[in-house]
């Protein structure tokens, strides 16, 4: 049944695939909580109502998936190049800790303006950290997974030095730095709940990305050289060039997911604050297809299955590590049926 199912999933349209992996997903992970002695089907209405059970429910699946979706439509334009970013971690990292900077030391600047300048000086930093890992690649010839894969690293370790160090809290308990001032906090959307208007430009960055993507030489060019090196060799197309564009957009976009969950979320840099984006942007983009449009029901799969997660872990006792196995399940899925599709023969 599996394999059938998997057959189906190769030979559906790109909307199908993903939703069939996550109906696989769900029910291989039903088997595991009646294993262990719990019923699924009230274990996954636990997760439902902790995911949409409330407008504050519902708000807190958005913010999470804000993060997410920014990064994941940065991981896309490069995977569509062929250039394989996994530094999402660490330029999320750097992103929070410049807009973290930029709000404490610009709090005298108009309301309107402070918010932006933090958020611009997130962005900036994840690009700029993302384009030291191109030009290590172009330079030296270590490939860029590899080099962002270690630069997580570095940038977690610079955010926490930064935390121990002058931008820490005197006398806090954890590694963290002080209340940001609020005229530097994102406006909420919805009077009474958690959300914020990063999502508001998430979903805008998404439409210019697929704008940029399919509507812009920009775009082209990182489709053709993904599809073929040889074809955008003959077309003109500058290898180096488009490496080093697409990485800086990608971690600028990564920089800017720091700087909303800062902004909007913590309104202060807290240590490890960014674990676990960088990475889950990567199952993001691929559940999406490489899509900037479909970034955002991959990025919301995401954001509402984690909101839920704990929900369901208080009601039912499930374990709440059920939820990377459902994501696993679902990337395990979707990417069989890439594979698949791949070795089909052409007609």
């Amino acid at each position: 049944m599996t394999g059938r199912a998997l057959a189906g999933l190769a030979l559906s349209g790109p909307l199908v695939r993903p939703v069939l992996a996550v109906v696989l997903a769900f029910a291989l992970a039903s088997i595991l909580i009646v294993l262990s002695g719990k019923n699924p089907l009230v274990a996954y209405a636990a997760l439902a109502r902790g995911a949409f059970g409330s407008w504050d429910r519902a708000a807190v699946g958005l913010n999470r998936a804000t993060p997410y979706l920014l990064a994941g439509v940065g991981v896309a334009l490069c995977f569509r190049a062929r250039v394989i970013n996994i530094g999402g971690e660490g330029q999320i990292a750097l992103g929070g800790l410049a807009a973290t900077w930029a709000a404490l030391h610009l709090a005298g600047a108009p309301a309107v303006v402070l918010p932006l300048a933090a958020l611009a000086a997130g962005a900036a930093a994840g690009g700029l950290w993302a384009a030291l890992a191109a030009v290590i690649r172009l330079r030296r010839g270590v490939h860029e997974v590899l080099v962002t894969l270690l630069l997580n690293f570095v940038g977690v370790l610079i955010v926490s030095e930064m935390l121990q160090g002058d931008l820490g809290e005197p006398g806090a308990g954890f590694p963290q730095s002080p209340l940001l001032p609020r005229v530097a906090w994102l406006p909420r959307l919805v009077p009474g709940t958690d959300l914020h208007a990063g999502i508001v430009f998430a979903v805008a960055v998404l439409v210019v990305a697929h704008v940029v993507l399919w509507r812009t030489p920009f775009g082209f060019r990182l489709r053709i050289l993904g599809c073929s090196p040889a074809a955008a060799a003959y077309a003109g197309v500058a290898p180096a060039r488009a490496f080093l564009s697409v990485m800086l957009v990608s971690g600028a976009l990564a920089g800017l997911a720091g700087g909303v969950e800062v902004l909007g979320v913590h309104y202060r840099l807290i240590e490890g604050f960014s674990h676990g984006f960088g990475f889950n942007a990567v199952a993001i983009a691929l559940l999406a297809g490489l899509n900037p449009l479909a970034v955002l029901p991959a990025g919301l799969f995401f954001g509402f299955l984690e909101t839920g997660a704990l929900a369901m872990q208080r009601a039912v006792g499930v374990p709440s590590p059920l939820l990377a196995v459902i994501q696993g399940l679902t990337m395990v899925f979707v990417l069989c049926a890439m594979g698949l599709r791949a070795a089909r023969p052409r007609a």
